[in-house]
């Protein structure tokens, strides 16, 4: 047997025990080997000796005889690696990426309480604005791009509490005070799929943010700081791209259609 076949061999077996795992992941009922072996197009002679093998492993449980659904081993190994993920490290290598090819202030920030907290920060140093992102600093979720996102993770139900305890405090002529208004603005990020700060925190500097999620949800928000003359309307497809690149760095799985769905 030459080298290059002795190596095909466990590489085939875990490319197919990936393809049952997908599988099984797309369902959340348990599946019967037929099925298994119909979605992943393998023999099911051949499907049953990798899950008897998983199934010994832990990775897929044994339901009931022919039924199988994801295992226990998954979750404990899932759990270990989510509590060795920082997300401010595995942001920040793509967020200094993001700034190489803009050229414009990046940062990353996470919801306390009622505002948002700025926890990372690339910039060149180029920019004459007074830009208060500096790591550590704080802004009320309303008047930031990042926190508008957080506001509407939580729900338009939840919206009004939040506008009671904070009163909408104005920062700038352009801070949204009406709850109305601001309905309207989580509206609008909620069909775009990323926000913008339109001068609300302050005069001359606009923002646009998309959120990075981990199997939980709302983790963290990127957000790319610019002075108000210089934003890009193309901006905010190239901030969403790259918080999902985090996001998926970070284990979030979007949801995808089931397999074998019609």
């Amino acid at each position: 047997m030459s080298a290059r076949e002795d190596v095909k061999g466990p590489i085939q077996v875990i490319d197919r025990m990936m393809k049952l795992l997908d599988v099984l992941a797309a369902h959340p009922e348990p599946l019967g080997l037929k099925q298994v072996a119909q979605y992943t197009s393998l023999h099911p002679s051949t499907a049953h000796r990798i899950l008897s093998a998983m199934a010994a492993d832990r990775l897929v449980d044994r339901v009931e005889p022919g039924s199988y659904r994801l295992g226990m081993r998954l979750l404990e190994l899932g759990n270990l690696v989510k509590s060795r993920i920082n997300v401010r490290e595995m942001a920040l290598p793509v967020m200094r990426e993001l700034h190489a090819q803009i050229g414009e202030t990046v940062n990353l920030s996470v919801r306390h309480d009622d505002e948002i907290v700025y926890v990372e920060r690339t910039s060149s140093g180029r920019s004459a604005m007074r830009v208060v992102h500096v790591i550590g600093a704080r802004a009320p979720l309303h008047v930031t791009a990042a926190g508008k996102l957080f506001l509407l993770e939580e729900g338009f139900a939840r919206l009004r509490d939040y506008a009671k305890r904070t009163g909408l405090a104005a920062h700038t002529k352009n801070t949204l005070c009406a709850l109305p208004l601001l309905e309207r603005e989580l509206e609008r990020i909620q069909r775009q799929g990323w926000a913008t700060d339109n001068e609300e925190a302050e005069l001359g500097v606009r923002c646009v943010a998309a959120g990075i999620r981990d199997d939980a949800g709302l983790v963290a928000a990127l957000s790319l700081s610019t002075p108000a003359d210089r934003m890009k309307v193309q901006w905010g497809p190239l901030v969403k791209e790259t918080a999902e690149r985090i996001s998926r760095t970070v284990g979030h799985r979007p949801q995808v259609a089931r397999i074998g769905a019609a």
